[in-house]
């Protein structure tokens, strides 16, 4: 079965974008997932295609109406998560794309000017998702990042189910550092644990350099991963 994505957006020329190339790319192009855009605008029921207000109790900006949104959604709601993209949504992480990647796909709510009116996200029940501590002009380019997150994880897309098993955030361990040839570069060589054949002392090293770099650059990763139990080696490819 297809993964189908579909986006509910103002800028429907912003998609596929990124995702037309690359492994995204030519998954698409092999059927492995589809993208659909839902033009909001469409839904309204002025002559002006209004699909914005000024809120309720005063304030700066425009927030979007429920009624349209709501008309929108009706366009393509048949079960899958609607996701709302907004700053005040729980982070995305590694295991949302995991789990995302199980299902048969998303349906993306992308958030414009001041927010999305609350009645609407919570009258759907939308996951409210961030992709970190900062503010974009809108929720395309986030449903994009989000987007290329999930489906890099499905069947089929990627070669290599090892490279997968051994990323960053995998085993709640930032990922170690890679090397290739040649090995010494403008007076820098590769550590001579990895040229050294032996594959235990390898993932050994790997393994130490992960929780080294974890503890130093995210130490809220560093506390989760201390309390639950330890990620396995990688040795010859394989977790062991």
């Amino acid at each position: 079965m297809t993964w189908r994505a579909s986006i509910l957006t103002l800028f429907p020329e912003m998609f596929p974008g990124p995702l037309g190339h690359s492994l995204a790319g030519k998954a698409l192009e092999n059927g492995l997932w589809s993208i659909e855009t839902i033009q909001m605008r469409d839904f309204a029921t002025d002559r002006h295609h209004s699909v914005d207000d000024t809120p309720f109790g005063g304030g700066a900006g425009m927030v979007l109406r429920p009624d349209v949104v709501d008309a929108a959604l009706d366009h393509v709601a048949d079960g899958r998560p609607i996701l709302c993209l907004t700053p005040r949504g729980r982070r995305f992480s590694q295991t949302d794309a995991v789990r995302f990647a199980g299902g048969d796909g998303l349906i993306l709510l992308c958030g414009r000017y001041e927010g999305i009116d609350q009645r609407v996200i919570d009258a759907r029940r939308m996951e409210e998702i961030s992709l970190g501590d900062y503010v974009l002009s809108g929720g395309e380019p986030a449903a994009l990042v989000l987007l290329d997150a999930i489906i890099r994880l499905l069947p089929g897309v990627m070669g290599a189910a090892d490279s997968v098993a051994e990323e960053s955030f995998s085993h709640g361990l930032l990922e170690y550092p890679h090397y290739t040839r040649p090995a010494e570069w403008c007076g820098r060589r590769v550590p001579d644990v990895l040229v050294s054949g032996h594959h235990g002392a390898v993932a050994t090293w790997r393994r130490e350099q992960s929780e080294q770099i974890t503890r130093e650059r995210r130490p809220d990763l560093w506390a989760t991963h201390i309390a639950g139990p330890p990620a396995p080696l990688v040795t010859k490819g394989r977790l062991s």
